[in-house]
């Protein structure tokens, strides 16, 4: 979610954007860019699993660039390289995994994520003792930030009923942006979060968590075939998350002076603008729904 916009309804402060509309985008664009992505990712669900996975690795690699430039704004260099090489280990790997071998998985994500770790630090060493801390601060970062948490997408859809999951999670985090705004607009009075996000509000927030767990509950009771208390618990769970991970994304910006992470996606500032929820609330959605929703 961009930095011009919170999940809970009214546009940020920043630096002043060009006419685009009262959200602080390019409405038109960003109308069009979130609907072809929402159609890459539906049929990718319905029609070809992965190419779920290649569309989720192509989004957290585009980001993890745009953390990496972000970044040498203060002279912290990550090392893109072998982050990228990780990701599609991860996420390919994870997946595959998965689905064949899943007593393995786990073992498989933990040996890449060390192995990334490592690969950091040892192609850190030639540039001597000068900013490395920073720079590996930068890796583990970014590490941390994108490939792990965005590993858990793998894994989430890898299970027999994997497109419902992940509908299930997509859906619950959109319906928080949507449910956020409007309650923002309509109703907000009282800030949330003034230091991080001046404009977030508790009646957004209140927005957020009533349409995105009833977005659950129903998906739930109807494709997974989950009591809709359950769904409705994963639902709040993941709204939490989603608006932490918007959080988290606009302390980063703020600390690196930026007001957009990038400007790949016309209309919605960087790639890590708009995925800043998902990556954060993956996660929560694996784990709850591994633990509370039985597989198909």
């Amino acid at each position: 979610m961009s930095d011009t916009e919170s999940t809970t309804g009214s546009p940020r402060p920043g630096p002043t954007a060009p006419k685009s509309g009262r959200a602080g985008r390019n409405l038109p664009a960003a109308i069009l860019v979130g609907v072809i992505l929402a159609t890459l990712f539906l049929s990718s669900l319905l029609w070809w699993m992965p190419g779920f996975v290649i569309l989720t690795t192509t989004l957290i690699g585009m980001a993890a660039v745009e953390v990496h430039q972000a970044l040498k704004r203060v002279e912290m260099t990550s090392a893109i390289l072998v982050i990228e090489a990780g990701l599609v280990a991860m996420m390919g790997g994870g997946y595959i995994m998965t689905r064949r071998a899943p007593e393995y998985s786990s073992t498989f994500l933990v040996v890449c994520l060390g192995l990334m770790v490592l690969a950091s630090f040892l192609v850190r060493l030639p540039k001597g003792a000068k900013g490395f801390v920073k720079d590996t601060a930068a890796s583990m970062l970014t590490i941390a930030y994108l490939p792990l948490m965005g590993a858990f997408a793998s894994l989430l859809v890898a299970e027999t009923d994997g497109a419902g999951r992940a509908i299930l999670w997509l859906g619950t985090v959109v319906c928080s942006d949507t449910g956020g705004y409007i309650a923002g607009v309509l109703f907000g009075r009282h800030q949330m979060a003034p230091t991080i996000s001046p404009k977030k509000t508790w009646e957004g927030f209140a927005g957020s968590l009533l349409l995105g767990a009833a977005f659950a509950a129903v998906v739930g009771v109807l494709v997974l075939g989950t009591p809709w208390w359950t769904g409705a618990l994963v639902g709040i769970a993941l709204v939490i998350a989603a608006i932490a991970g918007d959080l988290v994304e606009s302390l980063i910006k703020r600390d690196l002076g930026v007001k957009d992470m990038g400007s790949f996606l016309p209309g919605h500032g960087g790639v890590t603008d708009r995925i800043d929820a998902m990556v954060l609330s993956a996660p929560v959605a694996w784990i709850l729904m591994h633990f509370l929703i039985p597989g198909a």
